[in-house]
């Protein structure tokens, strides 16, 4: 790869993962109100009351990591701001595609002095 493309991939990198982390997001937004009993599922009856509380607490980090992740590959395509750049690659290390992740962080982490 050429030394200039380092930070797209990078950024791409990240943009797929955030995504990833927004869908995980929207799954547990879906999966809040099945488990509170709201739509009257059978079976949903047996789930305890705080699995929902747990579910709130596991989603909102979860938004906030797609977000920055997105942003982050943002800065990145645009090889601006590294330190962002840079943090949205290692909060796509925790994120579900995890190789996703560890190669992005590579490669911002080698082309520093590619950006601004």
């Amino acid at each position: 790869m050429a030394n200039g493309n380092k930070p797209k991939a990078a950024g791409i990198l990240n943009i797929i993962s955030g995504a990833f982390a927004l869908l995980g997001f929207i799954i547990l937004l879906i999966a809040i109100p099945i488990t509170s009993g709201a739509f009257g599922i059978p079976g949903t009856e047996a789930i305890p009351a705080f699995v929902p509380t747990i579910l709130w607490i596991i989603a909102i980090p979860t938004l906030a990591i797609g977000v920055l992740e997105i942003i982050g590959g943002i800065y990145a395509l645009q090889k601006k701001l590294w330190g962002l750049a840079l943090a949205g690659s290692i909060l796509a290390i925790i994120a579900p595609v995890t190789v996703l992740g560890i190669i992005s962080t590579i490669f911002i982490s080698i082309s520093k002095d590619e950006f601004e």
